[in-house]
């Protein structure tokens, strides 16, 4: 009996303390340069399972696995646990390979490509096997993402030990974006300095706008190269996206992540010289723990990256906690007076703790509805659908209903009692709009970037011949 194929395909997406990883199963019908709006449950690819381990850098970090239902073997059981030993994002991956190789009896001859998310790859405008020289360079970016390049580099180098044999392959958030026009991409810089060192507009978050992109355009029955969207990947991490007949007009991330929206640590865009009256020590390398090994990082680089955010003005970077404390302020006070409350506040020391969480959550509101209104008018109004996506996007019916209210002069209308039932709707799109003319569509996507990762490895000629 001659053993299974080796036609799986390993996606890897690290957090800044977290790993995401998903299996799957080439299938034979796959085929190079499928249409990008082809529905997922008709892929070249099927799941088999799904694995997290997160909590990594306060253990004990927590791990779950599950088989998918349409998993063709299936072998042990979903598990969700605590594990003590597993502190770091290579510890991480090799709980991972063990835990898939001895109780789920897959062998790890079996994986052929392991697909890695990195979050910054510079002028890498398209996938790359990684060699030494590929590893070395993607290093050297981990400063303009400190929160993630280096915990993908740190899993890139676990999967090159454990698994010589399969080829890793780095698929880059940037990409999606090189579409960007330079006048967009550019800053108002000497641009000599900016050429020289690579300071430009590179845009995050790719492959979840290149997902909500081909799914979108297939529930609308709408070719890619005519569909323009406005698209917001909303989590801890937040971005948006203006999308111009199928590529990436702007975006709000910029040379790095930190710029744009706010985001549960991120504070977003700030004038650039608040760091600076924030503390005399901004140009300081950090020398905290939690830091990446062998990233440099500045003070000022921490403070706006892990120390502000929706957790700076509240103390929780969970944002459903600062929903609820919304909720409470206004349920005492009712909408209109919490609103007239706040007009003319600028100083929140004398706040409660559900005012500073309603403060925040119309702070966050109020950035999206901004970007939103820009993108609109780039895109000359035409807009084929408003899409709410990322963890926040997905599962808050408050912040979607907080910014369409606000959008309804643009001709956006939403449904309540769709938006409030989301979670019971199957599928990759929701439609919670209250109409579904042209340019009115209100929908909620649910992204999978690790999905992506695999069906672009899966339908690439050049990784199978």
């Amino acid at each position: 009996m001659s053993p299974p194929p080796a036609n799986l395909i390993l996606a890897a997406n690290a957090g800044s303390s977290s790993l995401k990883i998903s299996l799957y199963q080439r299938n034979h019908a796959a085929v190079s340069s499928p249409d990008p709006s082809s529905p997922p449950e008709h892929s070249s690819i099927t799941l088999l399972l799904t694995s997290s381990i997160t909590n990594l850098s306060a253990p004990p970090a927590s791990f779950s696995f599950s088989f998918a239902p349409a998993a063709p073997h299936r072998g042990a059981d979903a598990k969700k646990e605590k594990v003590g030993v597993v502190h770091d994002h290579t510890g991480a991956c090799a709980h991972f390979l063990q835990y898939m190789e001895r109780e789920a009896g897959i062998e790890k001859r079996r994986v052929k490509y392991v697909c890695h998310r990195v979050v910054h790859g510079g002028d890498y405008f398209e996938p790359v096997v990684v060699d030494n020289e590929r590893y070395h360079h993607i290093e050297k970016l981990s400063d303009l993402a400190p929160l993630h390049n280096g915990g993908a580099l740190a899993v890139m180098k676990a999967c090159l030990e454990a698994l010589p044999h399969a080829a890793s392959v780095a698929y880059f958030d940037t990409s999606f974006h090189r579409t960007i026009p330079p006048h967009i991409a550019s800053y108002a810089i000497d641009q000599e300095v900016a050429l020289d060192r690579g300071l430009k507009k590179y845009g995050f978050h790719g492959l979840s706008y290149a997902y909500i992109l081909g799914a979108v355009c297939h529930y609308i029955q709408k070719d890619v190269s005519q569909t323009n969207l406005i698209v917001m990947h909303l989590g801890s991490g937040a971005s948006m996206c203006a999308i111009a007949a199928g590529r990436s007009l702007d975006t709000t991330m910029g040379l790095t992540p930190l710029s744009g929206l706010p985001g549960a640590t991120r504070s977003g865009t700030v004038d650039p010289s608040l760091v600076f009256h924030y503390t005399n020590r901004a140009g300081h390398m950090s020398h905290r723990r939690e830091v990446e090994a062998q990233v440099h990082v500045t003070l000022a680089e921490e403070i706006l990256n892990r120390q502000a955010g929706w957790k700076a003005l509240t103390g929780t970077a969970d944002f459903a906690e600062v929903v609820q404390g919304m909720r409470r302020w206004e349920e005492m006070f009712g909408k209109d007076e919490a609103a007239q409350s706040n007009e003319g506040l600028q100083d929140m020391s004398g706040w409660t703790t559900d005012e500073k969480y309603k403060m925040a959550f119309e702070l966050f509101v109020d950035r999206i509805v901004g970007a939103v209104g820009a993108y609109f008018v780039r895109l000359g109004g035409r807009v084929d659908a408003l899409v709410f996506s990322g963890g926040v996007g997905e599962k808050s019916a408050d912040l979607r209903q907080a910014v369409v209210q606000k959008v309804r002069c643009l001709g956006f209308e939403m449904d309540y009692a769709k938006n409030a039932g989301v979670s019971s709707v199957q599928g990759s799109v929701v439609d919670v709009g209250a109409s579904a003319e042209d340019g009115k569509r209100v929908l909620v996507c649910r992204t999978d970037e690790q999905f992506e990762m695999a069906k672009e490895c899966a339908v690439a000629d050049k990784f199978w011949k």
